[in-house]
């Protein structure tokens, strides 16, 4: 049966009593998902590869949510089962998945060296895909989940020096397509978020040389570079009930780059 107009209520961004999983939830944009969750109401779950978080779980702890921190490599696929069974011993159920740890490696194409290649297609594509599967398991026992991959603008283009960013980032557009064609009849949303160009670490090289700087925000409508701030809202949106009939969704949050 429909919804009428009148059911619609402020509400329904609420996250309060989900449990969230956030990879890469420790620093940059993956630091922005976990707050932005835990202002909604969501309790997290943060994988990370390092152990600096005090700064994360007081900023989750500030909004009276909880937070667990796991340590992994997420390049192993065999710490995959260990990060959800983890997570269910803790908090007995996970509804939403922000596949967002990555890394990226620039050097020319004809450079470009085959341990880079593997580095990065592991982490960026491999690894969204093994815990996607696992996690999809426990969603569709639960009947309902919100998977949420971390896409880029080069998921539409080519870039140069980052052959296999690329690649695993046009991946990942793909596998949110395939995922929630599969996951659709189990009350699965899978959708994407592809940030534009982002002050964050990963940028630095490119904020750092002064000529390819200018270049991009010449091209951006907005006028600027955007900021970890600028993907809040969409992550609170595409984890919450306002978006169960978005499926298969890559959302730019670009400033315009795309419309350019």
């Amino acid at each position: 049966m429909g919804l009428s107009l009148t059911d619609f209520s402020m509400d329904i961004f609420s996250l309060k009593g989900k449990v969230a999983i956030v990879t890469g939830g420790n620093t940059g944009l993956g630091q922005a998902f976990t707050v932005a969750l835990a202002k909604a109401g969501a309790d997290l779950f943060v994988v990370t590869h390092n152990e600096n978080w005090e700064e994360t779980k007081e900023l989750v702890e500030r909004e009276g949510r909880k937070v667990a921190f796991f340590k992994a490599e997420l390049a192993d696929k065999n710490q995959i089962k260990e990060i959800v069974n983890r997570c269910l011993e803790i908090y007995n159920h996970i509804d939403i998945l922000i596949n967002n740890a990555g890394t990226i490696r620039r050097a020319p194409l004809l450079e470009y060296q085959e341990k880079d290649w593997e580095d990065v297609i592991n982490v960026n594509l491999n690894a969204v895909y093994y815990l996607s599967q696992e996690v999809a398991k426990v969603m569709v026992k639960q009947g309902r989940g919100k998977i949420i991959n971390i896409a880029s603008m080069l998921s539409f283009q080519g870039g140069k020096f980052v052959p296999a960013y690329t690649a695993s980032k046009h991946g990942v557009a793909g596998l949110t397509k395939a995922f929630a064609n599969e996951l659709a009849p189990y009350n699965i949303q899978v959708n994407a978020i592809a940030p534009g160009y982002m002050i964050t670490k990963n940028t630095a090289p490119i904020r750092e040389d002064k000529k390819r700087y200018e270049e991009i925000l010449s091209r951006i409508p907005a006028g600027r570079w955007g900021e970890p701030f600028d993907v809040m809202g969409a992550v609170i949106f595409l984890a919450s009930r306002a978006s169960d009939y978005v499926n298969g969704h890559i959302l730019a949050v670009d400033g315009g780059w795309l419309a350019r």
